[in-house]
């Protein structure tokens, strides 16, 4: 059947035609006027040893220093190779291996991004906080903030500022945790992104800790609702401004506790929270104006 274009009109009532993924469709009968069955997806199949997926390789990423365009001589799972033609191939691999970068800052990124993609996945945070690390790390590199600097601190801190830009509630002692760089490294590198590049980053507001605390306390989902009236009942108010927006959370989430009869701690909220119990004493003894 001969595919329609935009157009044209139906052939029975001369409606207009629609056209969706493989038809084309006239939107007033009905009639499919052309269609299209080709699937133009992926193609898997191989004519030898089954059905492989070897033959398309790798989608593109930014995640990685020659966004998966390079090669490698791999082991394979084919015909057994032995004597002087495997020992070659074990040459072949190593000066490969050897070749993949051309520069010392190729060697560098190819090594921040491996360590982004760690710490990403150790933060359970999601994929396009990693490709927004990756273009971050580059461009730090390509306006020279990495000389004399740490590379796994400035890994960490593109991760904890992509964090901060997309107002993910993870705090820099969550990212120093799992960071293979200390705090001051961090601050150090962070400090360089945020004054060279004019990071759009602002405050956090508590709201984006409280279902991440929730979960952590087992606490029920009518408790985190009155803990999100309670921030935005101090932020309305500008009650907020200077205090770690994570200890006002977990005082919020401390007080909807107390007044839903559930047994929370203050301690146990501060250690969560990484603050101390004067911080949620003080922000729970404000909420008590509330309503």
């Amino acid at each position: 059947m001969k595919r329609a274009t935009q157009t044209e009109s139906c052939e029975e009532c001369g409606g207009r035609l629609r056209t969706t993924e493989n038809e084309v469709i006239c939107e007033e009968c009905g009639l499919v006027v052309g269609e299209d069955s080709i699937d133009r997806g992926p193609e898997w199949r191989t004519l030898e040893n089954g059905d492989s997926r070897r033959r398309t390789g790798a989608p593109l990423e930014r995640s990685r220093h020659d966004r998966g365009l390079s090669t490698r001589i791999g082991f394979g799972a084919g015909a057994e190779v032995t004597g002087k033609r495997q020992r070659q191939l074990v040459r072949m691999r190593r000066q490969h291996n050897r070749a993949r970068f051309s520069s010392k800052a190729e060697r560098n990124k190819a090594y921040g991004f491996t360590e982004i993609r760690r710490l990403v996945s150790s933060l359970s945070l999601p994929t396009p906080v990693r490709e927004q690390s990756c273009a971050l790390f580059e461009s730090a590199q390509h306006e020279d903030l990495l000389c004399g600097r740490s590379l796994e601190g400035f890994s960490a801190a593109t991760v904890y500022a992509t964090c901060r830009v997309q107002s993910i509630a993870r705090t820099m002692d969550e990212v120093v945790t799992q960071a293979r760089a200390n705090k001051s490294e961090l601050k150090a590198a962070y400090n360089a992104l945020n004054r060279e590049l004019g990071l759009p980053v602002g405050p956090i507001s508590p709201v984006e800790y409280l279902p991440r605390y929730t979960s952590e306390l087992e606490l029920q989902a009518d408790i985190e609702s009155r803990a999100r009236e309670y921030a935005t009942w101090l932020r309305e108010r500008g009650r907020i401004g200077g205090k770690n927006p994570s200890g006002v959370a977990a005082a919020c989430l401390y007080r909807a506790a107390y007044d839903h009869g559930v047994d929370v701690t203050q301690t146990e909220v501060a250690e969560l929270a990484n603050v101390s119990r004067m911080t949620i004493r003080s922000t729970a003894t404000e909420l008590k104006q509330y309503g």
